[in-house]
């Protein structure tokens, strides 16, 4: 099979990475607002009414940095990028900037199981992207520098980890209903371990 023509270095596909990663999670603020000139009752009330917004700014937030931390880690060692490379990475980039819509349905309609579904399918494709790019990496080392094996097969468990646990929730929510979001504090233990691993492989 004859290998895929390298378009350039990597560099200006971080640069459009970061700035969109930025632009994504700068808008996820435009829902946090308070109307001015109420009373001090109607204040307290819009706190209150503010704190959906507030958990599912935080977890998009964790969400979009983790992706974007991933991202920088998978490119670290990139030397040339081709026509499937940009491909893909423009795919997860449009995936990234749509996460503010899910998490708006999140926020205002958290107790509809169809807002978890949405947003765990958002969360899911992304880290998909994410994890093609790094399967397609480790079978091209003509686009990469030295990378070690440790380091692709911790980047492909990380990114797995993250895509199985939202897909798994898609038929939970249907389910369950909206609590199926409890399932994903399953990724913290497996991100703490998975980066224990990461240390001493390192």
């Amino acid at each position: 099979m004859r290998k895929p023509t390298p378009e350039g270095g990597p560099e200006r596909l971080v640069t459009l990475a970061d700035g969109v990663f930025a632009i994504a999670i700068t808008l996820l603020v435009l829902d946090l607002s308070v109307p001015p000139g109420l009373s001090s009752e109607e204040y307290h009330d819009a706190l209150r009414e503010l704190l959906p917004n507030l958990g599912a700014y935080a977890i998009s937030l964790a969400v979009l940095a983790g992706f974007w931390r991933e991202h920088r880690a998978i490119f670290r060692t990139v030397r040339q990028v081709d026509g499937q490379v940009i491909s893909l990475t423009v795919l997860g980039l449009g995936t990234a900037a749509l996460l503010p819509f899910p998490t708006a349905l999140l926020s205002e309609y958290g107790d509809e199981r169809v807002s978890v579904v949405v947003y765990s399918a958002v969360v899911a494709v992304l880290g998909g992207v994410h994890l093609t790019l790094a399967v397609l990496f480790a079978k091209r080392p003509w686009l990469r520098g030295d990378a070690g094996p440790a380091r692709e097969d911790l980047s492909v468990a990380d990114l797995g980890a993250t895509v199985v646990v939202f897909l798994v929730t898609i038929p939970l929510a249907l389910a369950v209903g909206p609590a199926a979001m409890w399932w994903w504090l399953v990724l913290v233990p497996l991100k703490v371990w998975l980066g224990r691993r990461g240390s001493a492989a390192r």
